[in-house]
């Protein structure tokens, strides 16, 4: 049995999302990236040394911490799509499945890793405090600039992120969904094709049931 490691409303509320949507028996445990105060202990370091979420066990091999335990949200998220092809997460042709990592690397890397990454950790891109606010506004408008991005790709009709079917990226997108709503973003009025999608992503048990599980409704 696979047991996730996240924090409440993180990227790990993707990997949540997919384990619901699986809908195979699993664990769950809560380690805190608040302040690093369950992601930095000596306990989760010596399991995972990278200190962030998620991660899961129950994966063969390793990566330097504990063994079968996978970490990054994008390999997880690839690796339960894959290994429960029933649950139809994943696009069956390869052309699919290369939209699939398209979308997951870019919202990881750019939005994620840069945008959230200099509004939320400015000390990751420069150690000088002083700098930290200028930091924070170029994050934010490197955020406002990716969400126009995702508006722009869901504004042809498409009726899921990857057109033809639901799929592991709608559980990342709602991520930053709901995380652009924690920063005050007006994301009906400034995104409205990206709220179409989340109209459906939302209404959807599994994901309402991983919502409720974190405590973040």
């Amino acid at each position: 049995m696979h047991r996730l490691y996240y924090s409440p409303g993180a990227c790990s509320l993707a990997v949540h999302i997919t384990l619901e949507e699986i809908g195979q028996p699993y664990e769950s445990e809560v380690r805190s990236a608040k302040n690093g105060e369950g992601t930095t202990t000596a306990e989760y370091l010596a399991l995972n040394p990278k200190g962030r979420v998620p991660a899961l066990s129950g994966v063969p091999g390793g990566s330097g911490g504990a063994p079968n335990l996978l970490t990054e949200a994008v390999a997880i998220l690839l690796f339960l799509a894959r290994s429960h092809p029933e649950a139809e997460l994943l696009p069956a042709d390869c052309a699919g499945e290369a939209r699939y990592v398209e979308w997951l690397s870019w919202i990881s890397v750019d939005l994620h890793g840069i945008g959230y990454g200099q509004l939320w950790r400015p000390h990751r891109f420069v150690p000088d405090a002083a700098l930290h606010e200028a930091v924070k506004t170029k994050g934010l408008e490197n955020i406002r600039a990716a969400y126009d991005h995702i508006d722009h790709i869901l504004s042809d009709g498409r009726d899921w992120a990857v057109p033809g079917q639901y799929t592991v990226v709608d559980a990342y997108l709602t991520v930053f969904w709901l995380w652009g709503r924690r920063i005050g973003l007006d994301m009906e009025a400034n995104w409205p094709n990206w709220a179409g999608l989340m109209s459906r992503v939302l209404a959807r048990p599994a994901v309402q049931r991983a919502i409720q599980q974190e405590g973040i409704a």
